[in-house]
């Protein structure tokens, strides 16, 4: 029997009705321990890990991995991708996926954790639109591994504008010994039609661990990184003199900051619930890596692309002055106009860029980046703390030259009215039942498919959150534009291209226990199997999520899938020993 099976035969509900999970930071040290006395599997678990002293380590800077002319090892069997013969690769990388030991912080001991070239949630890849990219995983996780996780590993570009067969679907998984090879063509969503659609660009991506049923292990085990995608317009050059180049900050000025929560037993060892089906949520905050880290910055403009990879925690991000920011983009995608803030409610996985402009402090201020969004368990958001908790301390320590720009028009977007004819509206459900998480009332079933979308066809998606949990909901392989909540208009920051949709707890919108939230979206160019599911990975994990296939429509619908050599394996497929 499968760990989902006895999850349901035991009767989940247990888990969630009438067990608290460890963790719950609001409550005191000593009703957690009584709480973990009756947990299951859990007693003998400390419930918090030993002080950490912050602002004594500098922040860790992500540093793109440079690419290769070609792979070092057999050259990659092309014939299973798609559009290889249209964007053949130029770039080629290579991810050593291999334990290392790691330090959260000087005052607690070495970790065991995993990592893409052993960083754990800090590999980088920066990639350019016209330059195509193949990217070779080479999985060298420990056999004789022991505990949480799984050393089977997928790795899925999310966001990214690929084919079903490099978009690391959940069971398309290789184990230790093994190479899988992804090819990421960098073409724009509209090439069919068009070329390519440079409205529809993208620019702030991640790639992370996607293996079914343990997600939520691999990813806080640190199987996640960054990708970075330039075009003509954020070109990444703030001195950039062709006349359409956006100019934002760049360089050393333009910084990823990965928010991740951590637990910590008595003796510094990370811990991870994988039984609280609510989602896992700890009660430190590492940002890139480390506790409570400091930066040093000039007084000048810096582009800072925020992202929160969960498991479970959304953030309440805000300075600690209550200063504006400029937010250009969500999801990685530029927004129409740039939006003044002073503060973002984020759910798992969105991604944020935004501008903070430090010319107006004086140098040796000190400004910090703070979470004010209460959360005491994975249910989702319950409030606004007392007390914002400070995650990053900025240092202003010098003065720089200052050549960005912030204009105010970024991109143009398309237009409703422009937008193609709906042929297909669907109704998509999420729930929990009996302890289990569901869509349409259905536990994931690989094999199952639950919708058939029709390339270059228009959907609208009408998505019902049922009870008062968080919902972070993900489609793979295009985005969407929001239309309505509980058909009301949105907000001006959700008015972009979006790959991540947010459905609320009912303490945070004050809505009842039913919200609907109605998108747009339009599949293009790609075939084959993709997946929708929540980005709470725990609720991912525990069978939130559905397969859609995405068919050719002029040939009448067929196939369902494409050759997919993960499925269909061959000797010379892309997965290897």
């Amino acid at each position: 029997m499968d760990r989902r099976k006895m999850l349901k035969t035991l009767g989940g509900g247990a888990l969630l009705a009438g067990v608290a999970p460890y963790i719950i930071t609001s409550k005191t040290k000593e009703v957690q321990a009584a709480e973990v006395g009756g947990n299951i599997g859990l007693k003998d678990v400390p419930v918090i890990g030993p002080p950490t002293k912050p602002w004594v380590q500098a922040l860790p800077i992500t540093v793109p991995k440079k690419p290769q002319k070609k792979m070092k090892g057999k050259a990659p069997d092309t014939r299973g991708f798609q559009f290889y013969d249209k964007f053949p690769a130029v770039d080629f990388h290579e991810f050593d996926v291999k334990e290392v030991n790691y330090s959260f912080h000087p005052d607690l001991p070495l970790n065991k954790m995993w990592g893409y070239d052993g960083l754990p949630g800090l590999a980088h890849i920066n990639a350019y639109y016209g330059r195509p990219v193949m990217v070779r995983f080479h999985n060298n996780l420990p056999k004789n591994h022991k505990g949480w996780a799984s050393t089977n590993m997928t790795t899925h570009l999310h966001n990214g504008h690929t084919g079903s067969e490099s978009d690391g679907f959940t069971t398309d998984f290789h184990g230790p010994g093994t190479y899988r090879d992804h090819h990421y063509p960098q073409m724009l969503s509209g090439y069919n039609e068009m070329g390519g659609d440079w409205r529809e660009a993208l620019g702030t991506l991640w790639f992370h661990d996607h293996m079914m049923d343990f997600t939520s292990h691999n990813t806080y085990k640190g199987l996640a990184g960054l990708y970075t995608i330039y075009n003509e317009r954020d070109s990444g050059d703030e001195e950039d003199t062709n006349g359409k180049a956006l100019r934002f900050p760049s360089g050393k000025y333009d910084i990823n900051l990965v928010f991740a929560d951590r637990q910590f037993d008595k003796d510094g060892q990370l811990v991870f619930d994988a039984a609280d089906m609510n989602g896992f949520v700890g009660d430190r905050i590492a940002v890139n890596g480390v506790l409570q880290p400091f930066f040093k910055v000039a007084r000048r403009k810096y582009r800072f692309r925020l992202l929160p990879p969960g498991p479970a925690r959304w953030y309440g991000f805000r300075l600690s002055d209550g200063s504006n920011f400029t937010l250009i983009a969500t999801d990685g995608n530029l927004l129409e106009h740039p939006i003044e803030m002073n503060k973002i409610l984020a759910g798992v996985a969105e991604r944020w860029d935004i501008i903070i402009d430090f010319s107006k402090y004086k140098k040796g201020d000190k400004l910090y980046l703070e979470d004010y969004l209460e959360m005491v368990d994975g249910r989702g958001p319950t409030g606004t703390k007392k007390k914002p908790f400070p995650m990053l301390r900025f240092d202003i320590d010098s003065d720089a030259k200052d050549e960005s720009q912030i204009g105010q028009k970024l991109k143009r977007l398309i237009d409703y009215p422009d937008m193609h004819p709906v042929k297909v509206v669907r109704e998509m459900r999420l729930e929990n039942e009996d302890g289990m998480w569901t869509v349409n009332g259905q536990l994931f079933d690989p094999e199952h498919v639950e919708y058939t979308c029709k390339e270059g066809e228009a959907e609208i998606w009408n998505i019902t959150s049922l009870g008062d949990w968080g919902h972070p909901l993900h489609i793979h392989r295009e985005e969407f534009r929001i239309l309505s909540r509980d058909g009301k208009a949105i907000r001006p920051e959700e008015s972009g291209r979006k790959d991540m949709v947010k459905l609320l707890p009912i303490q945070e919108t004050g809505l009842g226990s039913q919200s609907t939230v109605s998108l747009y979206i339009r599949f293009n160019d790609m075939l084959g199997k993709y997946m929708s599911h929540c980005h709470n990975v725990v609720h991912e994990d525990h069978a939130m999520m559905i397969r859609f296939d995405v068919v050719d429509a002029k040939s009448g619908g067929g196939p369902a899938v494409i050759q997919d050599p993960a499925t269909k394996p061959r000797k010379d497929g892309p997965a290897h020993s």
